[in-house]
């Protein structure tokens, strides 16, 4: 039968939660977790602050998202008390008798009884105090949330916290009715345990020494049948293709032929018809002519201009690209590093954990030469600041044939942004078709028309121009703080454009 890993002795694979002892609380609380950014990215969270700008229900619900995961601390910024509107859409306050209190405390005490592990803290002032007299405050967060600033407020902290590269990300949320955008303004994302969605290399073609010295070492013509039906596809592979290799002048298979011929070779290997194993050989007989070597992104990466003229100034990333680009060229299998995980298989658990053990082994062995090169596999994004889009009437005009329903929600939801920001603060919000419509007309070009989709997108601004509604909002929650997740761990790469989201035809897309 198939088996898991269950030797203490073999390092688990980076999805595997492995523990010598019972698990204890932490562990079993975050076990779905700790599969998906491993115990690192676990680690990553629980020393984050997050600050968030409104104690909305959208702001709320993404604090939701955060806090059950376990982020170290939250701060909610909030000056206001709340209302009734607030008390009838919020699930983190208590109905009528949290009313009149502070939002910001009320958000903070409900939301930690979520998990008693992560630190609330509600702050009374407004933002625009913040940033006239304690600007450098923003800079003890790991990430900045705002939801639904005022235009003008929202520009000076996007300019603020883009001036200086090692500001915190700030993740930008607009929402009325059942339509809603985010956005996620950051120089630079380095992803530096990526989870590649191609299977790790096994390097079947390019076996290292005990690999392959234990498949040759192997009689398979006089083995036990129960152990003939356990040996692991790996070594039937290594074993085949070192004999083929030596009536095929060294070369592994590689016409359509002569790959058939190679899987049939691994069919006569079976001394049952039955033997699932050779089965799996045959399966993953394309990892013996298919060659290991390194990745075209990671490729791409070497030849940065960073990585090629290092200087002292330079960054510690550029550090590590420039190594692992000396490790590929200089050790003879010219590929990454060896892994130790090895996927599930057909194999005793005694043939299982020898395979692992020589894995970590060899793996072991590179990690010692990884370490002397500094050598770390890493992936990039570069971000820009808010507002770029909106300032380029050239690109929103191309947009409106590429993405046109998301460029109409985009420019409605801009459209009332720019409206509120010229009204009184005290004044009700109540835009008008027509105004919404000639706000968002001055973003395009001379001479553009709106998109087509504008009408039914301004419409929905206009008729719940303040509404920040449950459903839209719980959905918001999750997406935001999944993205604010990939952000804080880096380990995957978040989204790069503004994320646009409309519940009345319920879709999502990317501007």
């Amino acid at each position: 039968m198939s088996i898991l890993n269950n030797s203490k002795d073999i390092e688990p694979s980076i999805t595997a939660v492995a523990t010598e002892a019972a698990p204890d609380n932490k562990t079993r609380r975050y076990d779905r977790q700790l599969r998906l950014w491993a115990a690192s990215g676990q680690n990553a969270l629980e020393s984050s602050r997050i600050l968030v700008i409104s104690g909305t229900a959208t702001s709320t619900s993404i604090l939701k998202n955060l806090v059950l995961p376990g982020i170290g601390h939250f701060t909610i910024l909030d000056p206001s008390k709340v209302t009734p509107e607030d008390a009838g859409n919020n699930f983190f306050l208590e109905g009528p008798s949290s009313i009149g209190k502070s939002r910001a405390e009320e958000g903070v005490r409900l939301l930690g009884e979520l998990n008693d592990g992560v630190e609330g803290k509600a702050d009374l002032r407004s933002l625009e105090e913040v940033l006239a007299k304690d600007k450098e405050w923003l800079s003890e967060f790991t990430i900045v949330i705002a939801h639904n600033l005022e235009a003008g407020v929202l520009d000076q902290l996007a300019t603020l916290l883009w001036e200086d590269e090692s500001s915190p990300p700030l993740v930008v949320v607009r929402s009325a009715g059942f339509l809603a955008e985010f956005y996620i303004q950051y120089h630079e994302h380095a992803v530096i345990e990526s989870h590649p969605e191609t299977a790790q290399s096994l390097q079947i073609d390019k076996p290292f020494p005990a690999l392959l010295d234990y498949a040759v070492s192997l009689d398979f013509e006089n083995m036990d049948v129960t152990d003939h039906g356990h040996v692991p596809y790996v070594i039937i592979l290594v074993r085949l293709l070192e004999e083929w290799k030596k009536t095929h002048n060294g070369l592994s298979p590689s016409t359509y032929a002569e790959k058939q011929e190679f899987k049939k070779t691994i069919l006569t290997m079976r001394k049952k018809s039955d033997e699932e194993n050779f089965e799996e050989a045959e399966a993953q007989a394309y990892r013996a002519w298919t060659s290991s070597s390194v990745p075209s992104e990671i490729r791409e990466l070497f030849q940065d201009p960073q990585v090629l003229s290092l200087s002292p100034s330079s960054p510690p990333f550029f550090y590590l690209v420039h190594a692992l680009k000396k490790f590929t060229e200089e050790q003879p299998s010219h590929t990454l590093p060896l892994t130790s995980a090895l996927p599930d298989m057909k194999a005793s658990t005694d043939t299982y954990i020898e395979l692992q053990k020589m894995y970590k082994a060899r793996a072991d062995e590179e990690k010692e030469i990884f370490k002397s090169y500094l050598q770390i596999p890493w992936r990039r994004t570069w971000g820009k600041k808010w507002g770029t889009l909106d300032a380029d009437p050239k690109a929103l005009a191309s947009a409106i044939e590429t993405a046109p329903k998301q460029l109409a929600t985009h420019l409605a939801l801009t459209a009332l942004s720019s409206f509120a920001s010229k009204q009184q603060p005290s004044a009700p919000l109540t835009p008008t078709l027509e105004a919404l419509t000639a706000e968002a007309q001055t973003l395009l070009p001379p001479g553009t028309d709106l998109p087509d989709e504008f009408g039914d997108s301004v419409g929905e601004i206009v008729r719940a121009p303040t509404a920040d509604l449950p459903n839209t909002a719980a959905l918001l929650g999750g997406l935001v703080a999944q993205e604010v997740i990939k952000m804080i761990t880096k380990q995957y790469i978040p989204i790069n454009g503004s994320c646009i989201v409309d519940l009345i035809e319920t879709w999502t897309g990317i501007l």
